[in-house]
């Protein structure tokens, strides 16, 4: 099932919504919401609802790592992750998610549903923008602690070689 990212908000809450599997090709679309919502005028809270995520790449999750980062920065709060699939709430939690998100795993019926959700539209960038992308994303990853620095590290060399040697 291709992915998708739904948002709605509504008086400063705001939900993005990661439906099926979130890839690398989403990145722009969370991008997208990472721009605007450190310029936010009125935030309550944020919840990322990923309870019909079926798979989400370490690029995404790099991004949701940034996303909970401006949210500490610009509001001093801490966003709260939805998961109600068991492999993806073990994956958040092997990477310390629990350190920068509160993480919901057993919700009632309707709790992240809010009227007006729009898809967020993702729009296509140049390979060398994606590559930066994937850069930045892991290496807010590899931020968060030592066993993401360890698991990233090569990657994160090999994409800051590819880009030295552009």
């Amino acid at each position: 099932m291709d992915g998708k990212i739904l948002f709605a908000a509504q008086d400063g809450v705001h939900v993005l919504k990661f439906v099926g599997d979130v890839r690398v090709t989403l990145g722009p679309a969370i991008s997208s919401f990472l721009d605007r919502i450190g310029n936010c005028q009125f935030f309550r809270s944020i919840t990322i609802d990923l309870s019909e995520t079926v798979g989400i790449d370490s690029t995404s999750l790099g991004l949701l790592a940034k996303i909970a980062m401006r949210v500490d920065e610009s509001f001093g709060a801490v966003p709260t992750i939805v998961s109600t699939n068991d492999d993806i709430t073990r994956v958040l939690l092997s990477m310390g998610f629990d350190q920068v998100f509160v993480i919901v795993t057993d919700v009632g019926e309707g709790l992240t549903e809010v009227g007006g959700t729009s898809e967020v539209p993702c729009r296509a960038v140049s390979d060398e923008d994606m590559r930066e992308q994937v850069l930045d994303a892991h290496r807010a990853l590899m931020s968060m602690n030592e066993a993401n620095r360890v698991a990233f590290q090569d990657l994160v060399g090999a994409l800051e070689a590819e880009a030295a040697a552009r």
